[in-house]
């Protein structure tokens, strides 16, 4: 009779090599990129732009230009491109990130080949209509307003402007006037500077060994750059030695919870001690089972959830560790998660607690390889992050081989209290 009281037995994970993806330059300047996988007959098509946060000439410019390519072409409407998309049963979504801008297209491998004009025609013929325009200028504003009453939305707000600056894409709030003052001629500029084939990145994935053709001859042509995209010049990587201001309390009248963020800038993903980094974060908060969620939750019944993860951009990464608790608890919160950091500093991590963490991260990182799609995302990982061809591997590796000791030593380095922002959005105490 099978014991549930025991637990199976751990298998080591098996070195892990990512599915080498093909690389195509075409003749637009554009790259593809090919992950071939008949599993499922389903594909996903990404075209990826350097037309993020951090290449907008003015804040709010990269989102309302990349959520206004879906609201009509100078030959469909907004509706058109909605039903045909809906008629076959895809999905179409355009969005603006930190660092760049994606139109991602699911659709079933057999719908590929009409549907790839529809996809031209939102990246290449976009009409910027008035009216749509202010639409969504409006609704954006009103969504932002509604966010505005939440004490989490507040406090990551509130850190990662202190962390980062105000004047960083990655720590600029929103403006609700600046971006109501947009116009559809400077989204129209945007788009023809940064929205350009020579500059893009495509990735095509899934059931597509007969379709690689088709894709590459739709990406080797496109408009030319009007103006190249300029690089940030803004000081966001060389600032890990950056020093917090002092606790920072943002007032929110009548509200009975508080949103505590705590964090600090963070190594990138090219830094040595990354991969060991990481496991100290999730010993901390990287798990149902971590030390904040036993501390915080299990045993002081503060929260339902903590969690501390890092957050890596192109151009600065940062660590971040949120809760939500009661008004009166914030404080006590805040003392409690700074002893454990101090525990992490001071003590060894134990040897059953060390291994447990790293079969946690090994078999999520197995589970997180299932599919085409994820590899896909693993790969662009390494493609924008400037990562070396072995990342994986190595983070197999060094997972597997990191040691109490070396890990009190990084915490020493990383993990200081004193090194940590810290935001508290509630009520005034």
């Amino acid at each position: 009779m099978l014991d549930r009281t025991v637990a199976p037995p751990v298998q080591p994970l098996a070195r892990v090599t990512l599915p080498a993806a093909d690389v195509f330059s075409l003749s637009s300047g554009a790259r593809l990129h090919v992950l071939a996988n008949d599993a499922q007959p389903v594909v996903r098509l990404q075209v990826v732009f350097r037309a993020g946060k951090v290449a907008e000439t003015r804040p709010g410019l990269a989102s309302l230009t990349a959520r206004m390519l879906l609201e009509g072409t100078t030959t469909r409407t907004a509706r058109q491109i909605a039903d045909e998309t809906a008629f076959y049963g895809a999905s179409l979504e355009c969005d603006a990130g930190f660092d760049r801008s994606t139109l991602t297209l699911y659709c079933l491998t057999r719908h590929l080949p009409v549907l790839l004009p529809l996809v031209t025609d939102v990246l290449t013929n976009p009409a910027f209509p008035v009216a749509e325009l202010e639409q969504l200028k409006t609704r954006t504003i009103q969504n932002i307003s509604v966010e505005r009453q939440k004490t989490s939305y507040l406090a990551s707000e509130r850190f990662n402007e202190l962390l980062f600056g105000a004047e960083t894409p990655y720590g600029r709030p929103f403006d609700s006037v600046a971006y109501q003052s947009l116009t559809a001629e400077e989204a129209r500029a945007f788009h023809q500077a940064a929205y350009v084939f020579g500059n893009a990145e495509v990735f095509l994935c899934g059931d597509v060994a007969a379709e690689r053709e088709l894709v590459a001859a739709a990406f080797s042509v496109g408009p030319a750059a009007s103006q190249s995209v300029a690089a940030p010049n803004y000081n966001l990587a060389a600032s890990e030695e950056l020093m917090p201001l002092a606790a920072d309390q943002v007032a929110v009248a009548g509200s009975l919870q508080a949103s505590v963020r705590m964090g600090r800038r963070w190594p990138s993903l090219k830094h040595p001690e990354t991969h060991r980094l990481k496991l100290l974060v999730n010993v901390f908060g990287g798990y149902f089972g971590s030390r904040l969620m036993r501390n915080i939750r299990e045993d002081k019944g503060l929260t339902y959830g903590i969690y501390a993860s890092v957050a890596p951009r192109e151009y600065g990464t940062s660590l971040v560790i949120g809760t939500d608790v009661k008004g009166e608890s914030a404080d006590f919160a805040v003392s409690e998660i700074q002893m454990e950091l101090r525990r992490l500093q001071e003590e060894l991590i134990p040897a059953e607690e060390l291994e447990t963490v790293k079969n946690y991260i090994l078999g999520k990182f197995a589970n997180e390889l299932s599919t085409v799609f994820e590899q896909c995302d693993k790969y662009k990982n390494i493609i924008f992050q400037g990562l070396p061809a072995d990342y994986y591997t190595e983070f197999v590796q060094q997972t597997e081989a990191a040691d109490a000791e070396t890990l009190r030593e990084l915490a020493q380095q990383y993990f200081s209290p004193e090194a940590m922002q810290v935001v508290i959005a509630g009520p005034v105490s």
